[in-house]
């Protein structure tokens, strides 16, 4: 116990003892509570209420000065020997609770959260008015490039080109060789004879070598 919280709790001890002692014979003695107060993880400001409470009844109440407080809860005509008293930190419920005991002292810290508060929720505010539309930012970087997709169905076969022009006619072939003698002719008989047979035989070789000649051309 810090000097702080042991003068505090001496002065209330001292409050009891100079009340007079005919008092005393006709009241039970109350049970005194000094501490340290804190709500929501801070120290409580100067004037957050303190009050104890026996069967959802508030008994007793007080302020805190300094992050402390200083609490007599008397049971005047009630009989609270034996019953728990529960405390509360500007409504928020504590998380300390004690037997009530006639003539008791106790240093108790409070240490009380505002979600746990024993008030009724109130009722929802109406939504606020819609803010103005913020400027459009800045484009962000080009992402990285996404993976290939699959290779695509082959494609139709084309149709058919048209027919390529001709080619020159090409050089003329070597002659041939020559074709064989034809058999030779009777005995004339006279001069003008032998001249045509002659003439025949001439014709009949000249064929033969261009029958020859258009064979290997062919």
């Amino acid at each position: 116990m810090t000097k702080t919280r042991f003068l505090t709790l001496v002065m209330a001890l001292a409050l009891l003892l100079a009340i007079p002692t005919a008092v005393f014979a006709q009241r039970v003695p109350p049970h005194v509570f000094v501490g340290t107060v804190t709500l929501d993880g801070a120290t409580a400001v100067d004037g957050a209420a303190v009050t104890a409470w026996i069967d959802g009844e508030q008994i007793a109440a007080t302020n805190a000065a300094g992050g402390s407080y200083s609490l007599i809860v008397d049971q005047g005509d009630s009989s609270y020997a034996g019953k728990t008293v529960s405390f509360k930190v500007s409504g928020a419920n504590s998380d300390q609770s004690v037997e009530w005991a006639q003539g008791g002292g106790d240093e108790l810290n409070l240490v009380a959260s505002s979600s746990s508060g024993g008030g009724q929720a109130g009722e929802q505010g109406e939504a606020g008015l819609q803010g103005y539309r913020g400027d459009t930012g800045p484009a962000g970087a080009t992402g990285p490039a996404g993976p290939a997709g699959p290779a695509g169905a082959d494609g139709k076969a084309g149709a058919n080109g048209k027919a390529g022009a001709a080619g020159s006619a090409g050089s003329d072939g070597a002659a041939g060789a020559d074709g064989a003698a034809g058999p030779a002719g009777a005995d004339g008989g006279g001069g003008a004879l032998g001249v045509i047979a002659l003439i025949v035989g001439i014709v009949a070789l000249v064929a033969a070598g261009g029958s020859i000649m258009m064979g290997r051309r062919s």
